[in-house]
């Protein structure tokens, strides 16, 4: 390829294109209209020789060969963007920029409605979005730039992934107001839950997989004791209105269930074995390490994560 024949600009469209698998949102991505992009994928097309990308439904699936282009494309885009930058360049309250956040549920309850709050009063332009954590795949969303950063139970240990301890969770029990076990127990909202009771009460469990068994029957095994687990399910806040609506009872992060307890109904109690404490990480690629842009909304997080690090626990 003759390169000095070649619209670099284009290669900003090609990576919406691959980022966004539409013109539509390539061309909101980028700033321009849809028939501008429509314009500059027949020229690309054109200029490497490959369809680049077919339809598939209302969507548009890369080729082989544009797959091979993403990474060292996306590679090729951030080092320029940072050598332009240059240190101390970002601008919050001006950058239009967009940000894809893997994580649980958890965070959609205790981190994007005052990061919400946050970003309109210093940064109105940035886009977040909080897509589903992929538990056996985060680290190749990440490598592929799927997403930008995941929040992540446990510390990662790739040489390529950089990471931040953001807070720690404890565990709490949580049973509906008027669970008539509870009741008849004599177990007022706070109390700790006795060790017989809790193995005698069928319990939810979050497990985005379907597996029966967490980190809090490794804790029963140590004393030799089981829990019946009636039902699993994929999202913590699914799991905390099956307890709602059902005698059934749950473990839950220690900050979520004080943080719905009253919505939904819910009394709260320490649990009758010791569960380890779950370290809570944010985790990126070591590309985007020293991107301005990138390492602004990580201590965004992080500054709005800190307090989870201080409820007390039961």
């Amino acid at each position: 390829m003759n390169l000095s024949a070649f619209d670099l600009n284009l290669l900003k469209v090609l990576d919406a294109l691959l980022r966004e698998g539409s013109t539509v949102r390539a061309g909101q991505r980028a700033g321009l209209s849809q028939p501008a992009v429509s314009a500059a994928l027949s020229r690309l097309r054109h200029a490497l020789n490959d369809p680049l990308f077919v339809r598939e439904g209302r969507g548009l699936v890369p080729t082989d060969f544009a797959r091979t282009l993403e990474a060292p494309l996306r590679d090729a885009l951030d080092q320029i963007e940072q050598i332009l930058a240059g240190p101390g360049a970002f601008d919050p309250a001006e950058a239009e920029l967009s940000f894809k956040i893997s994580g649980a549920d958890f965070f959609s309850e205790l981190l994007m409605p005052p990061l919400a709050a946050h970003l309109a009063q210093v940064a109105p332009r940035i886009q977040v979005h909080l897509v589903d954590l992929l538990h056996d795949s985060y680290i190749d969303t990440i490598e592929r730039y799927t997403v930008d950063m995941a929040l992540i139970p446990g510390q990662p240990g790739m040489e390529w992934v950089d990471h931040r301890r953001i807070f720690r969770s404890a565990y709490t029990v949580i049973a509906r107001k008027g669970h008539p076990a509870v009741e008849a127990a004599g177990i007022a909202d706070r109390d700790p839950f006795p060790l017989d009771l809790y193995c005698a009460l069928s319990h939810v469990l979050f497990s985005p997989e379907g597996k029966v068994t967490a980190g809090g029957d490794v804790a029963l095994d140590r004393l030799g004791r089981k829990r019946h687990v009636a039902m699993t399910l994929p999202f913590f806040s699914g799991v905390y209105r099956a307890v709602s609506g059902s005698d059934l009872i749950a473990l839950l992060p220690h900050q979520l269930a004080l943080h719905v307890a009253d919505r939904v109904g819910l009394t709260c109690h320490a649990p009758p074995m010791e569960v380890t404490e779950a370290q809570l990480y944010m985790v990126w690629h070591r590309r985007s390490t020293n991107a301005p842009a990138h390492r602004w909304l990580r201590e965004q997080i992080a500054m709005l994560m800190a307090p989870l690090d201080e409820v007390p626990v039961p």
